[in-house]
């Protein structure tokens, strides 16, 4: 009897041990010291639609933004800390449209070049003489295409009503 239950619970671990499942990888991205501070403050101040914002806002100017990295076929610039971010009450990201089988839902591809110039604003981390940091976002504390993100900072020189660019000092992701 003994030996049977040996031979049983010896065949079960054996079955168990071919149904695992390999570990999943994660990617994982390093970030930089000044990278890793904009993500450790959190965003204040109530959130600006991008397409309010745009027209009115000033260089120098301190704004909270709240949307989706979506707006383009590549949201991310390579080696850079920098990202697109589109407003969700005038961008509707292909995978939200019924039939749709985009698979590049991120570049709103539906939208008209019109919407994402008003939809869209451009996030930079910068260094202390203002030059966009030379490292990868995308990755980086839940940065990733489609993410929700609010994002306080400074409206950057070279703004206008058809730019918004924002000088990032607080990150944040999550609906």
């Amino acid at each position: 009897m003994i030996r049977i239950s040996c031979i049983v619970t010896a065949c079960l671990l054996a079955a168990c041990e071919k149904s695992s499942v390999a570990p999943v990888a994660v990617k994982s991205v390093e970030a930089s010291p000044a990278l890793r501070q904009v993500f450790e403050t959190l965003p204040t101040g109530d959130s600006l639609e991008i397409h309010r914002a745009r027209p009115t806002a000033q260089v120098g100017e301190e704004i909270t933004l709240r949307g989706r990295i979506m707006g383009s076929a590549n949201p991310f610039v390579a080696g850079r800390a920098l990202f697109v971010l589109g407003d969700p009450n005038i961008l509707t990201p292909c995978n939200e449209i019924p039939g749709d089988t985009c698979e590049t839902p991120w570049d709103v591809c539906c939208d008209s070049a019109e919407d994402k110039k008003i939809g869209t604003a451009t996030i930079q981390i910068v260094d202390a003489e203002g030059r966009v940091l030379k490292e990868a976002i995308e990755g980086v504390r839940g940065i990733e295409k489609l993410a929700w993100v609010k994002v306080r900072g400074k409206v950057a020189a070279g703004s206008s009503a058809d730019l918004l660019l924002v000088n990032a000092s607080a990150i944040q992701t999550g609906p």
